[in-house]
């Protein structure tokens, strides 16, 4: 989920990343009346055959980009689950797998609401992290606008790998060694959201997984073969700010998520274990 205003460059990171990667790349605009089966296909009557032929949606691509996602509506929202969960899409009783590698990115504005519907927790619940991009200084700034007039930036882009090589990739974060002092950090971690008292809902045992498996795919960018607690520590917000829920009064105080995880994470033992291989 990528949440911040517009105009700083969410699409056109999807894309770039879509092109390095050498992977089939669908945009789809979330409006109010878009349907359900707009994005995973839908059965339609063939004249010829006389018979329903499965016309597939532009879900069955390995980058999705959902932009806007909270302009649709919940039913429509609600689609996306089932794919982004187990990797499939089910229509008329039928089960479609989709491509490995698949990815959703989902865009929203965080400040305009009217006309939108918020993702329910159990869709929050299926995207691994939350980040927000932010503005650019004055110097990072004035080279984008340097870099886009002078040329088309998006069509320089080159794959830096195949698909296959991005598979293998996958495949070598899965057998990052988590020693069980890192395993009983997260769970401390996790757990104490759900335990605080600013906290009405915490972040689910999915959460939990979810943190285990980015801090392997952080120590392999790092040459390291092993998990240590900065990797969690570097990562426990991002994946855990939009899985959890304040307690009105407290959101009326003026606490937001990211503030209170810092200090979460401020409380729980850092595992003092020095050889995690």
């Amino acid at each position: 989920m990528i949440e911040d205003m517009p105009g700083v460059g969410k699409t056109t990171l999807v894309k770039a990343l879509a092109k390095s990667l050498n992977c089939s790349f669908s945009r789809i605009q979330f409006t109010p009346d878009i349907l359900p089966s707009d994005i995973t296909g839908a059965s339609v009557f063939n004249q010829k055959t006389h018979d329903f032929e499965f016309k597939k949606g532009p879900i069955f691509s390995q980058i999705i980009l959902a932009d806007e996602i909270n302009r649709a509506s919940p039913k429509t929202q609600s689609s996306l689950l089932e794919v982004m969960e187990e990797g499939q899409v089910t229509v008329d009783g039928n089960t479609y797998s989709v491509d490995d590698p698949f990815m959703v990115l989902a865009t929203q504005n965080p400040i305009e609401y009217e006309g939108t519907y918020p993702l329910p927790e159990s869709q929050l619940d299926r995207f691994m992290m939350k980040i927000s991009m932010g503005y650019p200084d004055h110097w990072e700034e004035k080279a984008i606008i340097k870099r886009f007039i002078e040329q088309d930036v998006l069509k320089e882009i080159t794959p830096v790998m195949t698909v296959e090589e991005l598979r293998e990739l996958k495949k070598s974060v899965s057998q990052v060694y988590v020693h069980d002092s890192i395993l009983t950090y997260i769970v401390n971690i996790v757990q104490r959201t759900r335990d605080n008292q600013y906290v009405y809902l915490g972040a689910s045992p999915r959460a939990s997984l979810m943190l285990a498996k980015a801090a392997q795919a952080n120590a392999l960018i790092n040459d390291r073969d092993y998990v240590i607690p900065d990797d969690v520590k570097l990562l426990a917000i991002s994946l855990l700010s939009h899985r959890i829920v304040l307690k009105p009064e407290y959101r009326l105080k003026g606490m937001n998520n990211e503030e209170l995880l810092k200090e979460l994470l401020n409380e729980v033992s850092v595992p003092v274990v020095r050889d995690y291989a």
